[in-house]
């Protein structure tokens, strides 16, 4: 019987019936979710429909593809161009947009609430680009696509993970990852020194996750991330589950050494896998093999368990596949259950290569140099890019509507009215005819000629 004091846990049970958390189990009950709520009811919509959407494409799609964005601006493209889904990594947060204005390595050095604040940026960014089209009065894009979001280690015990969730949430995230590290020794996935947390201390941190997740009201869906693959340190042998791992050898910090590799990474993601959603390991290299002996270790326990793989830029991926089989790759990966595929650092490498090209480019040239940047915009037009109209891109004729609804229905003062994009943009069909070997760089023309 439903206590008087909780009157919405019955309701609360009955959603935990849905098709949505089949495999799901959660270690407290409805009413101590109810209890914790709090009297007023606060609404997460971005959070929630971006969940209900992620739930939906899980469904639909044989995977889902995704990349790692540092602004919202690259977030916009990537939705333009046809993805599906974003990706918000915390080694690029870590790089280049956290809000301790650093440039740090991926060691959870930056504020705690640096990746919340990119995924509000993006969905701003969405909100804005949906505000756009709407008072155009034209159908296009769906905007709000679901984000995937790094809450790195937790920044600290299950109470910091209850914390950051909820901020995740309240930023509007679809899905939120945790990994089953120290959090005050956490590294990238791809450098050394990894310390794991025990078994049972990591499954503290994902039901901390679902229990915020709850609280709020949000199915947000929660990835497990085990790093037992590479890591070589286990901060305490209190869990059983961890012994047949451990060497018996300590570090001078108090650490005890482990055999790391696929068993322990399996055992670990078997383990995870009753509290999380998708189940993600993360690799040394680009290998199908390797994979697929994960989830099949992971589905002969849970047969029905999503999967998560990172395409990391870490990887030299030409050194270790050929041309046939990166093509297959994830094809691959999709038959093996791996429903969710991301390249996390996709947004640095393209903003730093893009940006040195050109600017390399632009100190021996001059101007012809960006006038190819800006004729392959051009050509992007016809496949529905729209930011070389940089100031309808942002907004300029969505604030004119609102200055005119202010003023009556006129304005004297319209900002696209007048401007020189509306002069030489909105009818453009090229640029101008470059003379001989304009378009060709300095270097190329001196070995042709």
């Amino acid at each position: 019987m439903t206590n008087l004091h909780w009157p919405d846990a019955q309701q609360i049970q009955e959603s935990w019936r849905s098709e949505r958390w089949n495999g799901v189990q959660r270690p407290y009950t409805a009413e101590d979710v109810s209890r914790l709520r709090g009297s007023l009811h606060i609404e997460h919509t971005l959070a929630k429909t971006g969940a209900e959407k992620f739930s939906q494409l899980l469904k639909t799609e044989r995977f889902i593809r995704a990349l790692g964005a540092v602004t919202g601006s690259q977030a916009l493209q990537m939705v333009q161009a046809g993805l599906k889904a974003i990706y918000v990594s915390g080694w690029q947060v870590a790089a280049d947009t956290n809000l301790s204005g650093h440039t740090y390595p991926d060691l959870s050095l930056y504020p705690s609430n640096s990746v919340p604040q990119l995924v509000k940026r993006i969905n701003q960014a969405f909100q804005r680009a949906d505000q756009i089209q709407h008072a155009s009065g034209q159908e296009g894009a769906d905007w709000y696509v679901p984000i995937v979001a790094d809450a790195e280690a937790g920044f600290g015990g299950p109470l910091n993970s209850f914390e950051l969730m909820k901020s995740m949430i309240e930023a509007g995230a679809a899905a939120v990852h945790f990994e089953d590290q120290l959090a005050s020794e956490k590294k990238c996935g791809h450098l050394g020194g990894k310390v794991l947390v025990p078994t049972r201390q990591f499954i503290r941190t994902l039901t901390a996750a679902r229990l915020a997740a709850d609280v709020m009201g949000v199915p947000t869906f929660l990835i497990a991330r085990t790093d037992a693959s590479g890591a070589k340190l286990l901060s305490n042998d209190a869990d059983p589950r961890d012994l047949p791992y451990t060497t018996g050898e300590r570090t001078p910090e108090g650490f005890y050494r482990i055999k790391s590799g696929l068993e322990a990474a399996i055992s670990r993601g078997v383990s995870y896998a009753p509290y999380a959603d998708i189940v993600w390991c993360e690799t040394a290299t680009p290998n199908l093999e390797e994979a697929r002996r994960f989830a099949e270790g992971v589905h002969r326990a849970y047969p029905e368990k999503l999967l998560a793989y990172n395409c990391s830029p870490s990887f030299n991926w030409e050194k270790h596949l050929d041309s046939e089989t990166i093509r297959g790759f994830q094809h691959e990966l999709a038959s093996m259950g791996y429903k969710f595929q991301f390249i996390t650092l996709a947004g640095f490498h393209s903003l730093n290569h893009s940006m040195y090209e050109l600017s390399k480019q632009y100190a021996e040239e001059g101007m012809s140099a960006y006038v190819r940047v800006q004729r392959k915009e051009f050509e992007a037009e016809k496949q529905g890019y729209s930011a070389v109209k940089h100031q309808t891109f942002v907004g300029t004729e969505y604030f004119d509507q609102v200055a005119s609804v202010i003023s009556g229905g006129t304005s004297s003062t319209s900002a696209m009215e007048g401007s020189t994009e509306a002069a030489q943009f909105q009818e453009q069909r090229g640029v101008a005819a470059e003379p001989p070997h304009a378009a060709t760089p300095k270097r190329e023309r001196e070995r042709t000629e």
